[in-house]
This record gives C-alpha cells, sequence and structure tokens, in this order.
C-alpha cells in the first residue's frame, strides 16, 4: 500500500530543466516581482491580443522556460472584503488540472509572495497537491502506471532556506490530508471498520504514534453501549464489523497541553431502520470522514514531531446497517455515563458512536495537563444548509468559549484557507434533548431530518454534552472541560469528488504552526 505523498522538491532557478513547464499562480503579470520579470513580456504580448487574460487558465509557448511551456492562472483580485487565501489554493488546482492536459509531468508552481498573504506559497502548494491526489483504490488497484500523476511537483522559492521549509510543511500537512482522504473518501468495502484499522496501523507503524485497536464485541458492548447498539446488526457481517481505533501522540519535554479527539467513523450509513430513502443514500461511505481527520491529523503530529504536547484520538468506525438486528427508534440505550437515552432516530447514528468515546476522554481528561476535547463528525445535513458547502462549523461549550476557542480556530483556518464558521450551543439545544417522559434521561434526537429541525446542527452537540457527562464539567462546576463540537458536513468535500482533509489544516495551524506561519 502506497501512503507517500506526491514527491516535491523546491528551486530557486526559474529556468530549471529538470521541470518541464510552469505553472505561475498570481493575481496579475503587471505585480510580478523583479525575479520572475521573465515572465512578464510574453504575458503582456498574450494580453494585447487577449483581454480575457486572467479570467481563464490560459498556456503560452514561451522559448527558455523550462519544457518552454507557461501556464498561467490568475487568483483574480485578492483585496475585497469577501476575499481569503482559498483564492491562491483555487487558482493552483486550476492551474496543475491544466498542466495535466498539456501532459505536463514535471511542473514547477510559481506563486511570488503577497504583501497581504504571507503564507500564499503554501496555500497554493497545498492546492496543487490537492489536485495531484490519486484516490487509494486507483493506486492500489493499479490503474494507472504510477501511483502519482506527475513525476515531482517543483515549488518555486526566493531562497534556500524558505525552499526547504516550504517542502517540510508541505509535504507533512499533505501527508495528513493524503490519510485523511485516503479513509474518508474509499467505498464501504475498501474502508469497512476491520479493513481501515489495518490501514491505520500500517500508516503508523514505525511512528511516534501508538496504536491500540478494540474488536471483542463483548468489551464494545460493556465499553460503549451506544456505539454498540449501532453495531448490533453490522455485527453479524464479519468484515463489517465495528472496530475502535485508539491513537497516541506524546511529544518530547514537559507537556503543556492534551488533546483529546473523537471521530466520527461510520464506513457506511443506510439510515438504519429509519431507512435513507429517494436516493439520498448515495455517498454515504463518507459520513468516516471525521475519523478519517483523526488519523490524518496524528500523521502530521508524527511528521513535524512538536514538542510539549500530548494528543489522544479515537475513531468511532462502524457501519450503520439495515436488518433484522438493527437498533430501531423508541429503544432505551444506557450511555456510558449512566444516562438513560431513548433513540428518536436511528440515523441519528453519528452521536450515538462517538459519545461514550466522548466519556472515556472525559473519564481520562481530569488527570491530564490542560485539556481539551473535540468531536470530528459529518454529523448534519443541517451544517450545509445553515453555513453552506464549504465550511467547518465549530460550537463551544461554556469552558472552551471562555477561553475563546472557536474564535481561535476560526482565525488559525484563515491563515492557510481551511475556513470555520462559529455556532453557538444555547439553552434551548439541551432543553431539546431532555427526556419527554419518565422512562428516559435524554432523548436522542426527533423523527425529522436534521435539516428539517431549527438549530439541527447545534441540538447534537448538546446531546454529547448531556449523554456523556460533560454537563457536570461546565463553568459551574469544581473542574471545567472546554470541549468543542466541529461539524464538517459541508467542508467535507464533493460527491463525486474529492474529499479535502478539512478540519486537519487548521488543527495543525492552531496546535503546532502557530509559531511559525
Amino acid at each position: 500500500m502506497c501512503t507517500s505523498v506526491q514527491p516535491v522538491e523546491w528551486t530557486t532557478d526559474l529556468k530549471n530543466q529538470n521541470f518541464d513547464g510552469i505553472v505561475l499562480v498570481t493575481q496579475s503579470h503587471d505585480t510580478l516581482p523583479p525575479e520572475l520579470e521573465c515572465l512578464k513580456a510574453p504575458l503582456q504580448d498574450y494580453s494585447s491580443v487577449d483581454s480575457g487574460l486572467g479570467e481563464e487558465v490560459v498556456i503560452l509557448k514561451v522559448h527558455g522556460l523550462p519544457g518552454n511551456r507557461l501556464v498561467f492562472a490568475s487568483t483574480g483580485p485578492v483585496n475585497r472584503d469577501y476575499d481569503d487565501a482559498r483564492r491562491f489554493s483555487d487558482a493552483a488546482v486550476n492551474g496543475i488540472k491544466r498542466a495535466l492536459k498539456a501532459g505536463m509531468q514535471r511542473p514547477l508552481l510559481v506563486c511570488p509572495p503577497h504583501k497581504d498573504y504571507k503564507n500564499n506559497t503554501l496555500v497554493a502548494a497545498l492546492g496543487a497537491l490537492h489536485a495531484l491526489y490519486m484516490p487509494l483504490e486507483v493506486r492500489e488497484g493499479k490503474v494507472k502506471p504510477n501511483d502519482y500523476k506527475v513525476c515531482v511537483l517543483g515549488l518555486w522559492a526566493t531562497n534556500e532556506a524558505q525552499g526547504k521549509r516550504l517542502v517540510e510543511l508541505a509535504e507533512a500537512l499533505e501527508s495528513g490530508r493524503l490519510a485523511c482522504r485516503d479513509i474518508g473518501g474509499s467505498d464501504p468495502e475498501r474502508m469497512a471498520a476491520p479493513r481501515a484499522a489495518e490501514y491505520v496501523l500500517d500508516l503508523f507503524k514505525d511512528s511516534p504514534v501508538q496504536v491500540e485497536v478494540l474488536s471483542d464485541l463483548k468489551v464494545l458492548e460493556k465499553e460503549y453501549p451506544c456505539l454498540a447498539a449501532v453495531n448490533r446488526c453490522a455485527s453479524s457481517v464479519p468484515r463489517h464489523q465495528a472496530r475502535v481505533i485508539k491513537l497516541q501522540y506524546c511529544g518530547e519535554g514537559p507537556i503543556q497541553k492534551t488533546l483529546m479527539l473523537v471521530g466520527k467513523g461510520i464506513t457506511y450509513d443506510t439510515g438504519g431502520a429509519d431507512i435513507k430513502a429517494g436516493g439520498v443514500m448515495a455517498g454515504m461511505h463518507r459520513d468516516k470522514c471525521g475519523a478519517a481527520a483523526v488519523a490524518g491529523f496524528f500523521q502530521i503530529l508524527a511528521k513535524l514531531k512538536p514538542k510539549h504536547l500530548k494528543v489522544v484520538g479515537s475513531m468511532a468506525m462502524v457501519r450503520n446497517s439495515v436488518g433484522a438486528d438493527c437498533y430501531v427508534a423508541d429503544e432505551l440505550v444506557v450511555s456510558r455515563a449512566g444516562r438513560r437515552v431513548r433513540v428518536g432516530n436511528t440515523d441519528a447514528e453519528g452521536r450515538m458512536v462517538m459519545v461514550d468515546l466522548l466519556c472515556e476522554m472525559k473519564e481520562k481528561a481530569v488527570c491530564e495537563t490542560s485539556p481539551q476535547l473535540f468531536t470530528i463528525a459529518t454529523l448534519t445535513g443541517h451544517a450545509i444548509r445553515a453555513m453552506g458547502p464549504n465550511y467547518s462549523i465549530i460550537m463551544d461549550n461554556g469552558p472552551a468559549h471562555r477561553s475563546e476557542n472557536a474564535a481561535q480556530w476560526q482565525r488559525a483556518g484563515e491563515v492557510l484557507g481551511d475556513l470555520f464558521e462559529v455556532s453557538s450551543i444555547r439553552r434551548e439545544d439541551y432543553e431539546f434533548h431532555k427526556g419527554k417522559s419518565e422512562y428516559e434521561d435524554i432523548l436522542q434526537c426527533n423523527n425529522l431530518p436534521s435539516s428539517a429541525t431549527p438549530r439541527g446542527h447545534q441540538t447534537p452537540a448538546a446531546f454529547l454534552i448531556m449523554a456523556s457527562g460533560l454537563d457536570k464539567h461546565g463553568v459551574d462546576s469544581n473542574a471545567p472541560l472546554p470541549y468543542s463540537h466541529i461539524d464538517i458536513a459541508g467542508s467535507s468535500g464533493p460527491f463525486p469528488g474529492v474529499p479535502t482533509g478539512a478540519p486537519i489544516v487548521a488543527m495543525a495551524t492552531n496546535y503546532i504552526l502557530s509559531d511559525v506561519l
């Protein structure tokens, strides 16, 4: 299994003949710095016959350049109220796609620094690498002659130090996104829970990340009863049986912060007994992108090895199958925290598979240094309806809100274009999930889709807090624990299409690279 990143090299020589074409990403040829003066004249000549230069990607024949080819992918304006760093990654994606059509195998990406976006060159590099991702099934099936779309991606830098750092960061971040895409984007059989566990074990072999896989059904039933309820139907099919994958990284030196991550890994979501009807089941293999993000972040940790940071992760890899033994609405399930949960909708399985793992993290957190707890999930259609298809949503409990955690994530996301919107968990969200009779303490969900439910992406966070017992660790407690829920239903990527790897770039920016970027 090939899990290595597309080969990347840096150069300060614009006319390096080891490459076979240049892909220029910038706003306009008029603003090129002196080092790129040789690119200005051919673009000026082209603009004299085509006033649309800058509106579409163009390719020019320019003697003396690598491969005698220049692809120009304009970012368009980047200084308006609504512009952000994605202008550079979007342009790089378009430029690399055009380079591939032209037959380039050694493209040199040139993205000159911009005064308002100090990391725009790295953003463009990540855009190019996204365009060059080759799906796991294509690599394993030897559909293509090579495991990479090009032999090498070149990155132009103004000096050696910048070039080395650019390649180091691009490779580390892309290695995490590659793992995230492999797990999140692969089909329901290739990345069924047992095979996902094999992938993760192989990925972190001989690395500083420790991996433990729980597969025994009796252990899962005892330790994670809500997860086991969802797994009940799939457990009768050995290749679909659930796995809980536990990860741990402990950096050198005294630990100053502990991150505790729980990722939703629904390998396929039929909806269960509340089945996804009317053609909306297609694409539900992507319901594991939260767990995929957890694995991807650990891969970045393994590459960059940050000091003074401990990270604990749990991937809840479960298939929500439908059949004679599937869990159904009206069932009462007692969570790990001892809360009696009334199932309202079997298609709200994501919160069920995460809640006991979150409870376990809560139990461990009281002994950790400066803990922060997170759940990451493609949880609700409401997230897409509320914020659109390109944004992660983060929402804090009381202790996390007091430390402005969501705002910090939003700022971190702006740096490299892994963007966040901020929502709030309100009293109505807690009221929504209170038990409606003396039989239950908590109602898991109503019987409507989240997209048809007011506050449909906020209420699940309240459920996770209540059913895990985190409500006993709010701002009014003696042991407050900061917790944030992240819904990536919108940002995880299109289907059909390639997963984005969200939100691991923002996570790495916030906790690993804050002193670098």
